[in-house]
Parts: C-alpha cells; sequence; structure tokens
C-alpha cells in the first residue's frame, strides 16, 4: 500500500529532552487517524515535524511523498493544519476570514469566490457570512477555522485538538464534517481527548512520553489489549476495593470509572467468584476505548 504519511524511528529532542522517542507511523489515504495520549506526550510535536515546521533530531519521515528533512517547504501547500488556538481574525468577518485565507494559499480570484462558498456550505455557515468573528461562539468559530484550513482543498488535513472548549453537539457536527472530507478522498490525521471522537477513527495510534505503546483499528485495539471478559462492578467505597481486586488472581486490570470499577477477568467463569468475592451485581460490559486507554497508560507506566 501506498501511505501519505510513513515514518522510521522519528526523534525530537529539545536539549535533554526527548519530545518524540523513535516514533513509527504509516497512514493511509483517506483515513481518519486518531492519535492519543495525555498532555506532554508528544502529539503536538509530532503534528509539527509532519507539517515541515519543527526539523526531525533523528530519525526520518515522508509526508505525500516530500522528506521531512530536506523538502519540508514543499509539503507545506499540500496540507491543511488547524489547532485549538483557532488563527482567525476578529475584525473580519466570515467571508473576509476564508478570503484572506484563500490568499494566502493563492487561490486564483477566478476561483475564490466558489471556493470560499463551498466552505460556507460545507460548515453550515450559510446566513453568517457578513458576521464578525469576534460575534461569533466558539462552536461557530472552530468551523470558519476548519473551512479556512481546507479552504486549499489539501490533501492532508492534520488537527490538533479542534474540538477541546466547545459543546459536545458542536463536536458531533464537526466530526461529521471530517468524515464527509475523509469519504471525498482527504486523509485527517486528528489529536483528541474525547474517546466518543476516537472511536469514529479508522485508525489509531496511543503515544505516552513520546513513544508509540498501541496502533490498530478500534475493534482490534480493545480485542488485543482487554483480551479476557470486562465487568462493571458497583461497590461502596471503590477506592478501597481498587487495590482488594488487583489482588486477586483471576484480575487481569482494574480501573475506576466516577463510582463504578471496571474489572477485566481472565474467564467469564470467574463472574461468579467475582460476585461472591464483592457480595454485588457483576454485569458483562463491552469495553470501551477509554477502557483500552486506561490499561495501556497503567501498563506503561508498570
Amino acid at each position: 500500500m501506498e501511505y501519505v504519511v510513513t515514518t522510521r524511528e522519528l526523534t525530537r529532542r529539545f536539549g535533554n529532552f526527548t519530545a518524540v522517542d523513535r516514533l513509527n507511523l504509516s497512514i493511509a489515504p483517506g483515513e481518519i487517524y486518531g492519535f492519543l495520549g495525555p498532555n506532554g506526550s508528544g502529539k503536538s510535536t509530532t503534528i509539527r515535524m509532519l507539517c515541515g515546521i519543527l526539523e526531525p533530531s533523528a530519525g526520518s519521515g515522508q509526508v505525500l511523498g516530500y522528506d521531512l528533512a530536506s523538502e519540508a517547504e514543499k509539503i507545506k501547500p499540500h496540507i491543511g493544519y488547524m489547532s485549538q488556538k483557532f488563527s482567525l481574525y476578529d475584525d473580519l468577518t466570515v467571508y473576509e476570514n476564508l478570503d484572506f485565507y484563500a490568499g494566502v494559499y493563492s487561490i486564483p480570484y477566478r476561483e475564490r469566490r466558489h471556493r470560499i462558498g463551498e466552505m460556507i456550505e460545507l460548515a453550515s455557515l450559510s446566513g453568517r457570512e457578513k458576521d464578525l468573528v469576534a460575534h461569533l461562539s466558539v462552536g461557530w468559530k472552530q468551523r470558519l477555522a476548519l473551512g479556512c484550513s481546507i479552504v486549499a482543498k489539501p490533501s492532508i488535513l492534520f488537527l490538533d485538538e479542534p474540538t477541546s472548549g466547545i459543546s459536545p453537539t458542536s463536536r458531533k457536527m464537526f466530526f461529521t464534517i471530517i468524515q464527509r472530507l475523509a469519504n471525498e478522498g482527504t486523509t485527517v490525521m486528528v489529536t483528541t481527548h474525547f474517546m466518543d471522537e476516537a472511536e469514529r477513527c479508522s485508525n489509531i495510534a496511543f503515544i505516552s512520553e513520546g513513544r508509540l505503546i498501541a496502533n490498530d483499528t478500534p475493534d482490534q485495539l480493545r480485542n488485543q489489549v482487554l483480551s479476557g471478559v470486562l465487568v462493571e462492578v458497583e461497590v461502596a467505597e471503590p477506592m478501597q476495593w481498587l487495590a482488594k481486586l488487583e489482588n486477586l488472581p483471576y484480575v487481569k486490570e482494574c480501573s475506576l470509572h466516577g463510582s463504578l470499577l471496571h474489572v477485566l477477568l481472565e474467564h467469564e467463569n470467574k463472574m461468579a467468584d467475582l460476585r461472591v468475592y464483592t457480595n454485588s451485581e457483576v454485569n458483562p460490559i463491552t469495553p470501551s476505548l477509554e477502557d483500552v486507554f486506561i490499561t495501556l497508560a497503567k501498563r506503561d507506566r508498570g
């Protein structure tokens, strides 16, 4: 398969600190590639290298066939980039912001109005063209920022925590737009803290302290990382029960979810033992990516 992004042992150091540590990634055309990890894990540094903004300290990589080290400037015209800090001009209108970015990307005047119209329709901004950006809600600004980042129809779109600080409804609408772009052939790499968004990615990479600790489809990650039977247990004082259950020989993992405990058992026939031990209801549940993420983080710390 021809990949649009490949990295081999990609590394970035800042003095004695290694922000990205020998990262190997392969991203296929037209996929939504989720990039997950805690704050400070190296996600943004990786994206800045892939965008040609930061030079790697070691290793290699290619984006759209261009080398990260020697052809960084050739990458930039073919990509879109959007972060949680929207680069919009508050004193300009919606239309004027789109027009400005169309100029930055050197879109010819004869095409510009049509392209801007496409972005307004895609981002559901019709009727808002003359509104000052300063008067828009965060959700509206977010959709406008996305329109600005794709006005040049990039082959690959990098989204760095694009939905932080907006409502669940706006997040859902945003990912509907992202799915449409992917369906039309745009490759999307997105970092997110929201597991419901990660569920909509075709492939997911988990990164911790600059290192890749897992990389697969959501279903495969659930099956591989959480092999066994996941159950939910409601007990009084769950924090005290956490250590007790982790010490049981048939318990592989145990984590706290509000007032509930999620317990990974070796086999479903151990559910009866757990019911007797806790004197509580024990119910099997479908693993979520949050369960996967917590398990991976605990194993990595261990």
